[in-house]
């Protein structure tokens, strides 16, 4: 019985170890700055790492509609990942919300959608800086990081 208490111990410790290791490598919240072209990763509010970005091609302002060009502002969450995406990898924003497609609705027009975060495809990078037709745009090293640090349901602000 000692040994099999000894055992539990051991896998209680390694569990609890293991939580904390993965609490210090990922991110609770993702801060845009449109106007800084940034991406940072929060932790406990505060600004843990930050990587350039590329934006839409027409960024400033709220995305109010498809094909407009726009990276959208508000509070979002990060909801699903692409591991297969055209872009390296991609983790989507879960754009529009129920605000966004009633604006959308009043103006009978296509809120848009599929934003996401992701790396650069390789015939883009480093051609333009606003280049996607509404996702942010990070490099693919940077995107490797992103996809690691970020777990889905982690809440992203995007500010002008």
């Amino acid at each position: 019985m000692t040994a099999r208490l000894a055992a539990l111990f051991c896998l209680v410790a390694l569990a609890a170890a293991t939580a904390a290791a993965r609490e210090e490598t990922q991110a609770d919240r993702v801060l845009v700055d449109k106007s800084d072209r940034q991406l940072h990763l929060m932790r406990n509010g505060a600004i843990w790492k930050s990587y350039p970005i590329g934006l839409g091609f027409a960024p400033e302002g709220h995305k109010r509609q498809e094909g407009d060009g726009r990276t959208p502002e508000g509070d979002y969450v990060l909801d699903w990942r692409n591991p297969n995406s055209r872009f390296h990898l991609s983790i989507h924003i879960s754009y529009p919300d129920a605000g966004d497609r009633a604006d959308a609705a009043r103006r009978s027009v296509s809120p848009g959608g599929a934003i996401f975060i992701h790396g650069h495809h390789r015939r883009w990078f480093g051609q333009k800086r606003d280049w996607t037709l509404g996702c942010i745009a990070v490099t693919d090293a940077a995107m490797d990081e992103i996809w690691r640090a970020v777990p889905d349901g982690t809440p992203i602000t995007i500010r002008p």
